[in-house]
């Protein structure tokens, strides 16, 4: 269940973020400010600069450990931008493959607080021979002093953030603080990264960053992203559109009710669990309870919402599983929540940080979004991302992170190439609108929102020519638009591959070689790279993705 948390009373009122300018300047700018511009270019490009070393002969070391790859990291500090890597790299994480090999994951560090969005990954295959080694590094720091002091304590962060996002009181995770260091706007600022989970009207992942000198708000965005006594039973259930759904189920006992059913599937070794939880209606927390029927037949029309909702989760659990060996969206067994029935006609639904969360939309333009198998896939999809490469959302990042989102949910919901065709109203379908985005032909689909479709044709982008060049309060810089730029490239691939090829090879770079800065060139890098893995370098495999990719013009 969810944990109920009261946030701190805020009196101070909200500090507001900067956003990118949208007006063209209709005067040309003084050549100091021209100055300035190239300046401020410049370092943002050295703070956050992307690497791909691969080697054709591979240096082969005693065992796979991260001690010999720092070894080597030192050899190969002037192509890293690292210098002095056994102080400034810290282990993250270390992964070994169904391959045989073997991934360190580093960030970056100085005097041991970690350097926001600077990763650096090495490889070493079977024989413990290193063989690439990526990321993205901040060559600004190495001649400045970072002060480990900080005059703000991580209390007063949390209370400054909290109120920056307006969040309520009832939060529904306990908000996390770290010290980092964050490179913005031509600095690298000491702060606290502070992370906030809440529902309501607007339910927020917002990831705030407070400056731990000043206390001021450097920079924040919403990462939201748009799910042992028990023995359980098979059940049964109609689903949104009519499909006979079996379901596992658990028998329960309750005060006063008597013996009822839930929505609780413990059937799956070393999973915690699958369950459902109905919302109410509302955005009230405190009304959110496990979903249960006085029979193991969940027919009702209210029912049907959560039938789908348990059963799709069980069909993207189980998909994770056989194709890529995935317990849960954090490869180690987490529990599945969903909770459908949130707020009155919510048209929408999304992985929040923890769990899934579905609208029964308005019955004009949405059915409840529960329905769709992909719609599922998409939203837990975010959560294995965020278990893995952990892609920022905003800006070319977040736009992959909604690409895979996407991309996944087509391998799952394997009948077509389309998102969201399950889930329309019929007067949306009388409009025309029959899905919302199309891997297969993104010029088909209108962009739906005037805001979005301001800065471009209207429709869903293909090519690299018609990417949308949003600000980030728009659309989080284009996540939900330019993603279909490689949704394109991966349907292209799967066309030539086939799905089961797609996703092995995308489930690699995403797993192994992305990192949370990547854009998209760096993600044609990842999945050439995961494809020369699984295929080798001279494969049809290999040649079938740099195709794709050349074909919307991600070089």
């Amino acid at each position: 269940m969810k944990k109920k948390l009261i946030a701190p009373v805020i009196l101070s009122s909200a500090l507001l973020v900067g956003s990118i300018p949208l007006n063209v300047l209709a005067q040309p700018l003084e050549s100091s400010k021209v100055s300035h511009v190239q300046a401020s270019k410049e370092w943002n490009e050295k703070a956050n600069v992307p690497f791909f070393v691969k080697e054709r002969n591979a240096e082969k070391f005693s065992s796979s450990s991260s001690s010999n790859a720092i070894n080597y990291l030192k050899k190969i500090q002037d192509k890293t931008g690292i210098q002095n890597p056994e102080k400034h790299l810290k282990v993250n994480d270390v992964q070994k493959d169904e391959l045989g090999m073997t991934h360190i994951r580093f960030n970056q560090a100085v005097n041991g607080i970690p350097v926001e969005g600077s990763e650096v990954i090495v490889h070493y295959n079977k024989n413990n021979e290193i063989v690439s080694v990526n990321g993205r590094t901040n060559q600004t720091i190495s001649n400045e002093t970072v002060v480990k002091a900080s005059s703000l304590t991580s209390e007063k962060a949390l209370q400054t953030a909290l109120a920056s996002v307006k969040a309520p009181k009832e939060l529904i995770a306990e908000p996390s603080t770290e010290l980092v260091i964050y490179p913005f706007e031509n600095k690298n600022h000491l702060a606290y990264k502070v992370n906030v989970n809440f529902m309501g009207e607007e339910p927020g992942n917002w990831f705030v960053f407070v400056d731990a000198k000043t206390g001021d708000v450097i920079d924040r965005y919403n990462g939201l992203m748009h799910a042992d006594e028990h023995k359980t039973q098979t059940g049964s259930g109609l689903g949104v559109n009519g499909e006979h759904r079996k379901l596992h189920i658990t028998r329960v006992k309750e005060p006063q009710s008597g013996t009822r059913f839930a929505l609780a599937d413990y059937s799956h070794a070393n999973l915690e669990g699958i369950f459902t939880y109905d919302a109410t209606s509302d955005w009230d927390s405190s009304n959110d309870k496990i979903y249960t029927g006085h029979s193991a037949s969940f027919t009702s029309d209210y029912d049907r919402a959560a039938v789908d909702a348990h059963y799709n989760s069980e069909k993207v659990y189980e998909y994770y599983l056989n194709e890529h060996g995935r317990n849960s969206l954090d490869g180690e067994g987490m529990a599945i929540n969903s909770y459908v029935h949130m707020g009155v006609d919510y048209n929408n639904a999304f992985w929040n940080g923890r769990y899934m969360a579905y609208g029964d939309g308005d019955g004009e333009f949405f059915i409840p979004l529960s329905a769709g198998l992909d719609v599922a896939a998409h939203e837990m999809t975010h959560g294995v991302i965020t278990h893995t490469a952990n892609l920022a959302y905003r800006n070319q990042s977040g736009a992959l992170n909604e690409s895979f989102a996407d991309v996944f949910g087509a391998l799952v919901d394997d009948s077509d190439w389309e998102m969201g065709e399950d889930i329309m109203a019929p007067a949306a379908k009388a409009d025309g609108v029959t899905r919302l985005r199309s891997l297969s032909d993104p010029n088909s689909v209108v962009v739906s929102n005037p805001q979005r479709a301001a800065y471009g044709s209207g429709v869903y982008p293909a090519h690299m020519d018609e990417y949308y060049n949003m600000p980030l309060n728009v659309d989080n810089g284009g996540v939900h638009v330019n993603s279909s730029i490689t949704n394109h490239a991966a349907y292209l691939i799967g066309e030539e591959l086939g799905r089961e090829k797609l996703g092995k090879i995308y489930y690699r770079a995403l797993s192994v070689y992305l990192t949370s800065n990547s854009n998209f060139s760096e993600a044609r890098q990842a999945i050439v790279q995961a494809a020369t893995d699984l295929y080798g370098s001279e494969s049809a495999e290999v040649t079938a993705v740099n195709a794709g990719f050349d074909a919307v013009g991600i070089h």
